[in-house]
């Protein structure tokens, strides 16, 4: 036999297999995406079956989390007969007004290693920080960790509702100067 044509043989072969080893990751992405949008939207349906309302916006993009309003958060709080966990990622060195006492305390450097103190995926999580920027980093991974029920309290501790009372009651009008520690 020709050595050209073996060489190209195996040439042609080795071509083959790594088209085949490039089609095989597509289709790894392309599954592991498909079951992602499975998971968000399977969670949608569950929100809705719960009663919850889902903004246009949050089904048609496939969002992950929701943010709530920080009344509506309150709202949510107050609603003992309500099952969900409450996360503060806030860091280590910030002091809210009063602390919340049902709130699990991780601090979102911690998260991804400290994770599975949170045990129910399927309950409600509803994520709070000092303004609402970490809780959405902790929301998003999160969804990382199969956790698709997460709200985002938008404004965190800053615009709590609880807090203005205690402000009030403090003369201090403005909203959300919790105390950080140096």
């Amino acid at each position: 036999m020709n050595p050209k044509l073996q060489n190209n043989i195996f040439y042609k072969l080795n071509e083959m297999i790594d088209r085949i080893d490039e089609l095989e990751k597509r289709l790894n992405r392309l599954e592991k995406a498909t079951d992602d949008e499975f998971q968000v939207q399977k969670c949608q349906l569950m929100r809705v079956k719960n009663g919850d309302y889902l903004s246009d916006d949050y089904v048609l993009n496939g969002r992950s989390y929701s943010d709530l309003s920080p009344e509506a958060a309150w709202d949510l709080y107050n609603q003992r007969d309500l099952d969900f966990i409450l996360l503060d990622v806030t860091q280590k060195s910030y002091y809210p007004m009063e602390e919340l006492p049902e709130a699990i305390n991780i601090p979102l450097e911690e998260l991804n290693l400290r994770v599975r103190e949170i045990v129910n995926k399927a309950t409600r999580v509803i994520v709070i920080s000092e303004d609402g920027t970490r809780s959405i980093l902790a929301c998003e991974m999160l969804n990382r960790h199969g956790f698709y029920n997460v709200s985002n309290i938008s404004g965190g501790y800053k615009f709590w509702p609880g807090f203005r009372e205690l402000r009030h009651k403090r003369g201090d009008n403005s909203e959300g100067e919790e105390k950080q520690s140096a």
